[in-house]
């Protein structure tokens, strides 16, 4: 009996009897608090595999709009292509159409003046001719031959104006 009448053997009774007491109620607020945290680290976990299904998702509908952006990039770049080949095979045709008008209407003045100059020379002609004349018959016609030749054309003249 030794073992009875060491006071360690006592503390130490004394202890184990303390530590059993303490521990029940000890154990449930321990493993309560335990449980609480693995519960809010569930949800925690639960939460964020719930954000990353979003954020994946929303990815997923990012890239979608991307692509289809990017084909109606596409599609906006081979319109406007197509429109500027519109535009200038369109203005090719009027400048060759402006041209054409342009170089009528430039043959036209050519001719116009060519006319004009052609009538300046056969009126200069005339007058020269006139004039020539005047000067052949003044020196050819004496007064009285003169006098009957502006009788008979007096005469003729009422004949003529009809």
């Amino acid at each position: 009996m030794h073992l009875l009448a060491d006071p360690e053997f006592w503390v130490l009774v004394a202890a184990l009897i303390f530590v059993a007491v303490v521990w029940r109620p000890a154990r449930k607020s321990l493993i309560g608090s335990l449980d609480q945290r693995a519960a809010r680290i569930r949800a925690e976990l639960e939460e964020a595999t719930k954000l990353r299904e979003e954020a994946e998702q929303l990815l997923a509908q990012y890239l979608q709009k991307e692509r289809e952006a990017a084909a109606e990039a596409e599609a906006i770049i081979a319109r406007a292509r197509e429109e500027a080949e519109r535009i200038v095979a369109q203005s090719a045709r009027d400048l060759d159409q402006t041209l054409m008008r342009r170089q009528r209407l430039a043959e036209e003045r050519i001719a116009q003046v060519e006319q004009k100059a052609l009538d300046e020379i056969r009126a200069a002609a005339v007058d020269i001719a006139i004039g020539a004349a005047r000067e052949v018959i003044i020196s050819q016609i004496d007064e009285e031959r003169g006098g009957a030749l502006l009788d008979a054309a007096i005469a003729a003249l009422p004949q003529r104006l009809r």
